[in-house]
């Protein structure tokens, strides 16, 4: 995290749901983001990993965002600004509900211990409890955290589930076959999108 980076602000955030309507899956990152989701208060909204996923939301008709959100998309100007999306058959949460820290300045992956913890567990239970309320089905996570944490939990409410990897330069280039030695990031980040606009288009 770079000198510049806002102060994190380490406050849960909820999960996002449309204002209305039918749900047809509930996609959960690992935790929100320092400059995304900390700073904006809605799920992966402003973070790396939530560019690639509203982009394919957008996609396939399952959200509505404002062409200025891409060129800020920073968690703190979206909410300054009062640019937020609108949700359409798609829930949004993470594994983790906070902003992962020890200090209030540097991010870190949550640890096991947290994940798997009581409260955390009967939260996220409590999500997928109202997503299915409402018709939802699927579960989609990104990244191992979140894949370890709630596939488990909708699979043993029956739900289909898809695991991707985290769409971080990182997370792409490791689950890659050779770990994406010979291969341009590019494709690797058009390929992940198609497949989470596939899901999302799956009824």
């Amino acid at each position: 995290m770079s000198e510049t980076a806002p102060r994190l602000r380490g406050f849960p955030v909820a999960p996002f749901f449309p204002k209305e309507g039918r749900l047809h899956a509930m996609v959960f990152g690992e935790a929100p983001g320092p400059r995304g989701a900390d700073q904006s208060g809605v799920p992966f909204w402003g973070d790396g990993a939530g560019l690639p996923l509203y982009r394919a939301l957008v996609r396939a008709g399952r959200a509505n965002v404002a062409e200025e959100a891409w060129k800020v998309w920073d968690g703190a100007l979206l909410r300054d600004a009062g640019i937020w999306p609108v949700l359409r058959g798609v829930a949004l949460s993470n594994a983790y509900p906070s902003c992962p820290t020890d200090d209030g300045m540097r991010f870190r992956t949550p640890k096991r211990k947290e994940l798997q913890s009581a409260e955390n567990v009967t939260r996220l239970n409590l999500e997928l409890e109202r997503a299915s309320g409402l018709g939802a089905r699927m579960a989609i996570t990104f990244g191992r955290c979140a894949e370890q944490t709630v596939l488990p939990l909708a699979k043993s409410r029956g739900w289909s589930v898809l695991a991707l990897p985290h769409p971080s330069s990182q997370g792409l280039l490791m689950s890659a076959p050779s770990k994406g030695k010979g291969l341009k990031l590019a494709d690797l980040r058009a390929a992940w999108q198609k497949r989470l606009e596939e899901a999302l288009l799956t009824e």
